[in-house]
């Protein structure tokens, strides 16, 4: 017996109409990209795993996809490699390459290799899937797509502004409630220093980052696992717990990291940025949130986080600035800050909301029945009067009952059909049906134009 078709864990498959209503989420996330003046790119799925370890720490390290190498990938290990079983020996021998686990470090080394063709400060914006070996589970998966936008080439915080401009716009035109979550990495590696722990920076921002899921006392012991003092944990206890409005936060930060040169210009850089929010009356709540660490190692300044306010599921949006990235691949001195829509997350919170529109700039707009083979060849040039005047138009491509055609318009929620027989055809029309409310009228081209489009 035939073994019954799946697909792999954390992946899906999308239908016409679920594709319809992501591509809705794609076109309202591009169309604000180039509002800002940003240009698309594509690397490819596949990066030498050289260019993927060691960037998103040792979790993320464990949770790229590593892809076997061609041929006899087994040539050349020895028994003894084998025997010893040391799984990441055994990979750095079979596999060099690696399913890409975020758009930014492809970005970073995309910028490198094509410095001499791209104008700095480079504005561009990606929309592909990305892979990670994580646990599937409710509004994470191992294959989704993320849709980037990043500046690089531009210290200026204008960049933060505008990209918390683009959240703005982006999830007004969704129609998403949320939030934006906002800290530094500077006032966190300011914390670390504070507490007498500057080493442990990454321990540190690693653990506190999991605050919303596991909680202060949990956070706590994994940081106390990583060799840290209990002293130094009692020290960043009321630095978690800050309260207040924004300004009343970074207020008190002043006075907690007066002694910390590189936390004090987090807590600058912050003001500047929430500031400048102000003046463009950026309409989305933006909270500073110190426990907000998000645990890639490559931020170095800003960090942003955006949840959904109406439904209970992760982040769907998050990014930060980050100077350093592109000196791990020879090109020093470039700064960059982008944010990354997760538009997976984004497609359940909608579909939980039912927010997409009624239809769809993918949706056929008028089905031509078919009753015979002189309606058909009549039909076709009314079919081709409407698609140049960019109406989606099918003909149904086989005579067959009208209780048949009318149940596919339906199911495709085809909102007009058009029905041509004897009279219709004598008098040089077609009858138009409304499918919403049955109406039915005689029309000549244009009045059908019209009434499509209206």
């Amino acid at each position: 017996m035939a073994q019954k078709p799946s697909i792999p864990k954390g992946t899906r498959d999308f239908t016409p109409q679920e594709m319809a209503n992501r591509n809705y989420i794609f076109n309202t996330i591009k169309d604000v990209f180039c509002l800002y003046g940003f240009q698309q790119i594509e690397t490819p799925a596949m990066e030498n795993l050289s260019t993927l370890m060691g960037k998103y720490g040792e979790e993320g390290d464990k949770l790229l996809f590593k892809i076997l190498n061609s041929g006899d990938y087994m040539n050349g290990l020895t028994d003894a490699e084998l025997l010893e079983r040391n799984s990441i020996k055994l990979t750095n021998k079979i596999s060099e390459k690696g399913l890409r686990y975020d758009l930014t470090v492809p970005f970073a080394r995309f910028v490198v290799q094509n410095r001499d063709k791209i104008t700095f400060p480079f504005k561009r914006y990606q929309i592909q899937p990305v892979w990670r070996a994580d646990r599937p589970q409710r509004g994470r998966y191992r294959e989704f797509y993320q849709c980037d936008v990043d500046v690089v080439g531009s210290d200026s915080l204008l960049n933060e502004l505008e990209l918390i401009q683009i959240v703005d716009e982006v999830y007004r035109r969704l129609k998403i409630n949320v939030a934006i979550k906002i800290n530094n990495r500077k006032i966190l590696s300011g914390i670390a220093e504070i507490i007498g722990e500057a080493e442990k920076i990454t321990d540190i921002t690693v653990a506190i980052d999991k605050m919303d899921k596991i909680g202060l006392d949990k956070v706590n012991e994994e940081i106390a696992s990583k060799g840290i003092s209990t002293e130094a944990i009692e020290k960043l206890q009321p630095i978690l717990k800050l309260s207040g409005t924004n300004n009343e936060k970074l207020q008190q930060l002043k006075l907690v990291l007066a002694a910390s040169e590189i936390g004090l210009k987090g807590v600058a850089e912050l003001e500047t940025i929430f500031g400048l929010c102000e003046i463009m009356q950026v309409k989305t709540n933006i909270e500073l949130d110190l426990t907000l660490a998000r645990g890639l190692n490559y931020y170095t300044g800003a960090i942003f986080e955006v949840k959904a306010l109406d439904v209970e599921i992760g982040s769907i949006t998050g990014g930060g600035r980050y100077d350093n990235l592109t000196g791990v691949f020879g090109m020093e001195g470039v700064s960059g800050v982008g944010i990354s829509f997760g538009a997976d997350r984004i497609y359940d919170v909608l579909n939980q909301l039912n927010l997409y529109p009624e239809t769809s700039e993918e949706q056929t707009q008028i089905l031509f029945v078919s009753f015979g083979d002189k309606e058909l060849m009549y039909s076709l040039p009314w079919i081709h009067f409407l698609r140049n005047n960019k109406i989606n138009t099918e003909i149904y491509p086989e005579p067959s009952k009208m209780k048949k055609q009318m149940t596919y318009a339906d199911n495709k929620c085809i909102p007009f059909v058009a029905i041509v027989g004897e009279t219709e055809m004598n008098e040089g029309k077609v009858m138009l049906k409304n499918m919403k409310t049955g109406e039915q009228r005689l029309c000549s081209q244009a009045e059908l134009l019209t009434a499509i489009q209206f």
